[in-house]
């Protein structure tokens, strides 16, 4: 009875209902003597009231997020058609004479991010991981010619990866395509040869050629609308284009921090998510009911003003903002991960991908994107390193599979900010985060949270027949 009894605990503790399993978890601390139970008890109890207060901060952005909307606004008045289309909608509050843009009302969010569905028809399921980035060229295996990929590369790439349909579970579109190949033949092919998850992008598509993606349940269309808090003007036509269709829309926001977004990391999930949710109130203005994956990918630049694929702060933030969705909002997630920002598929390249990925793993996660064949912080793929990527995939989760289930969930410590919301205004009102106050003043803060998750780790091995997919990542 006491071990069915903690086996609910961590049931809970996988639903995100922390509070609920530490009043259990206090339970059987009062009525059970069996010491074996006892130390697995103890052991939860260790990161209960930490998972406690990290689930309150991703409340908190969610809940910042939609303030973003309302009490900043978003930057749309130059934009004509969303004008017009928020505005028969009665979406606008008018009334709000403090937003520093044009503020929605609340009322008129909520109702509609009520009407995005939180299940999706074509889920592959928890700790997904798969091609994607669409990088500029292909990484040949002898040459060092760097181009598009022709149609027979493209041909063989797709083969390959249908292929490796057991370990590739979202087929996205990996690298661009020579002229000789449209998107629209391009996904034709992943139709014939692949069966499960596709993405792909369609605002250079054709009227027709979109319509082909309708009503198929395993193909989502990878769009964007925003950035800053304003929309991307030419994405405009193609966003409701697709939106009015009805494809499943996975709406990508791609906010660097410091660069294009504020600079600590809840203020950046706080943008990023409030972006994210923009775009799902035009959709569902446009079409209610349709389905949107929240496909927040944010990025954060190392010492040389760079994107770096390798370095743990671009896994932590992504695993954090599938928290958000996963614990918080129940919207289908996808994130970016298990990449590199080496050039050249070696030793070092493959571990920094395979460490990405297992650690998201242990973090746990809805969709990877980008997590196979990569390089070069996403400039790169490499048919040589995706094989190579499929097998070390097959490998860990051999490793994770054989694992205890009742590790219970693992804490990120992500690290508050009380004046994230206080940040992304004033950033709006400067028109650049670069410079900032706040930025400024969370330049260090992405490495001071990585040495509180590296100290965690140290005092406490979750998978110590991997030495601690962190404590290794850190190194």
């Amino acid at each position: 009875m006491a071990q069915e009894t903690f086996d609910k605990g961590i049931t809970l503790e996988k639903e995100a209902q922390f509070g609920k399993a530490k009043v259990i978890y206090e339970d059987i601390f009062s009525h059970v003597t069996d010491e074996t139970l006892l130390k697995k008890v103890r052991c939860r109890m260790a990161d209960i009231d930490d998972l406690i207060a990290e689930k309150a901060i991703y409340q908190r952005i969610d809940e910042n997020a939609k303030r973003v909307l309302t009490e900043i606004g978003v930057n749309i008045i130059a934009n004509q058609t969303l004008m017009d289309l928020l505005i028969e909608a009665d979406a606008i509050d008018f009334d709000n004479e403090t937003a520093l843009l044009l503020p929605l009302k609340r009322d008129y969010i909520n109702h509609c991010l009520e009407k995005v569905p939180r299940e999706m028809s074509g889920d592959p399921g928890m700790n997904t991981f798969g091609t994607g980035a669409t990088s500029p060229f292909l990484k040949r295996t002898n040459d060092e010619d760097l181009r598009p990929a022709s149609r027979e590369e493209y041909e063989n790439i797709v083969l390959t990866v249908s292929e490796q349909q057991d370990i590739v579970g979202i087929f996205s579109l990996p690298v661009a395509c020579s002229k000789s190949t449209s998107l629209f033949e391009i996904a034709q092919l992943m139709e014939k040869n692949y069966q499960g998850l596709k993405m792909i992008t369609t605002h250079t598509m054709s009227d027709d050629e979109v319509t082909f993606f309708k009503d198929k349940d395993y193909w989502v269309d990878g769009t964007s609308l925003m950035t800053a808090l304003a929309p991307m003007n030419n994405m405009v036509d193609p966003f409701l284009r697709s939106a009015g269709i009805g494809n499943n829309l996975l709406l990508i926001d791609q906010s660097i921090a410091g660069i294009s977004a504020p600079g600590s990391p809840e203020s950046l999930l706080t943008q990023i998510h409030a972006q994210v949710i923009f775009m799902m109130i035009i959709a569902q203005t446009v079409n209610p009911g349709i389905s949107c994956i929240h496909c927040g990918i944010p990025s954060v630049i190392e010492a040389g003003g760079h994107i770096s694929y390798s370095s743990p702060h671009q896994t932590f933030i992504n695993a954090a903002l599938a928290r958000v969705n996963m614990w918080i909002t129940g919207f289908p997630s996808a994130q970016t991960g298990g990449s590199t920002s080496l050039p050249e598929v070696t030793f070092q390249a493959l571990l920094d991908s395979e460490l990405s990925r297992n650690t998201m793993r242990k973090y746990g996660v809805h969709i990877v994107r980008h997590a196979m064949g990569a390089l070069g912080s996403l400039n790169f793929f490499s048919l040589e390193k995706f094989l190579e990527d499929c097998q070390r995939e097959r490998r860990s989760r051999m490793i994770f599979d054989a694992m205890p289930k009742d590790i219970g969930v693992i804490p990120m410590y992500f690290p508050a900010d009380d004046q994230a919301l206080e940040g992304i205004r004033k950033i709006a009102q400067k028109g650049d985060p670069k410079n900032a106050d706040h930025t400024l003043k969370n330049v260090d803060s992405f490495r001071q949270w990585e040495n509180m998750i590296s100290q965690a780790a140290k005092k406490k091995l979750y998978y110590p027949q991997l030495n601690d997919v962190v404590s290794n990542l850190i190194k």
